[in-house]
């Protein structure tokens, strides 16, 4: 336990008063066990207890994770990489809606870069943070700006466009560094953030197998409920959201491994793909309830 730090308060509301949810396990590194709690004012579901900031990059040294490397080695990854240019293009489209005049664009947990190179090309001015050494040597190797922490950019330096895809989970100091990225905002910049929901019916068909966990990477586990309540935290609105319908069969993919992994690639991708499609039918009568949802929110 020398490593791990076990939380008093809830992370995003601070309360102190949260029951255990369930066990899940890293079945993509470690195989350990990881308690999820669930804070009974605000419902964010949060790992406890948690790695510490100091050891928990050893929890990343995969080559299956595959925003921190540019390799392809199997089967899911290669189907990632091939659909990860539709929703680069997605992404930027979903940008330039709101942010319609381009300026400075900030990605935080840039990875390897390549939306930032999408939005370079774009029009956009853009810098990175990233603290994976390897994902940061491969971005700046594209010619893009990227520091190692938030801190390393000046406050006086503000952004139109802040992006966080599927990164907020994965920040030790929630609410600490959530305020940093809101300070480097400009007035009317806009700020879009991606997280996995655990109230998708790809979580709730795989329960404690379900890839979106990721545990002890992902620290919180997000509902569009528990966004809000992040949101007024932050002194934010949510002005709207955007389905992310791929990741519904990426995680479902990843989830039949998890789950049964003895049996074949094409049993896997088969049910991985009809699960996947049957979780974003589900969510458009069942609140929006996506396995991942872009929210884009702005200063009150």
């Amino acid at each position: 336990m020398e490593n791990k730090e076990r939380l008093k308060k809830c992370p995003l509301c601070k309360s102190g008063h949260f029951l255990n949810f369930r066990e899940a396990i890293d079945y993509s590194v470690s195989k350990e066990k990881f308690m999820l709690c669930r804070c009974t004012a605000c419902q964010l579901i949060f790992t406890n207890p948690r790695p510490n900031l100091e050891s928990i990059s050893q929890y990343y040294q995969s080559e299956n994770y595959i925003s921190h490397q540019n390799k392809a080695n199997n089967l899911t990854n290669i189907l990632y990489k091939l659909v990860r240019n539709i929703t680069l293009r997605h992404k930027l489209n979903w940008i330039n809606e709101f942010a319609i005049e381009k300026g400075n664009l900030l990605d935080y947990g840039c990875g390897t870069g390549h939306f930032l190179k999408k939005a370079k090309q774009n029009g956009w001015k853009v810098i990175g943070v990233e603290p994976n050494p390897t994902a940061r040597k491969i971005t700046k190797s594209k010619k893009i700006k990227v520091h190692s922490e938030i801190n390393k950019i000046k406050k006086e330096f503000k952004f139109k466009a802040i992006t966080l895809f599927h990164v907020l989970e994965h920040i030790h100091e929630l609410r600490k560094i959530g305020k940093k990225i809101v300070s480097l905002l400009e007035d009317k910049g806009y700020l879009f953030i991606a997280v996995p929901n655990i109230n998708s019916k790809d979580s709730i068909i795989y329960g404690d197998k379900w890839a979106g966990l990721d545990v002890p990477r992902h620290l919180y586990h997000f509902t569009p409920e528990t966004m809000e309540i992040f949101a007024q935290e932050m002194d934010l609105i949510i002005i709207d959201k955007k389905p992310m319908k791929f990741d519904s069969y990426y995680v479902s993919l990843l989830s039949e491994k998890y789950l049964d992994p003895n049996s074949s690639a094409i049993k896997q991708f088969i049910k991985g793909f009809f699960n996947g499609y049957s979780s974003n039918r589900y969510a458009k009568g069942h609140q929006f309830n996506y396995s991942s949802i872009l929210f884009i929110l702005k200063k009150k």
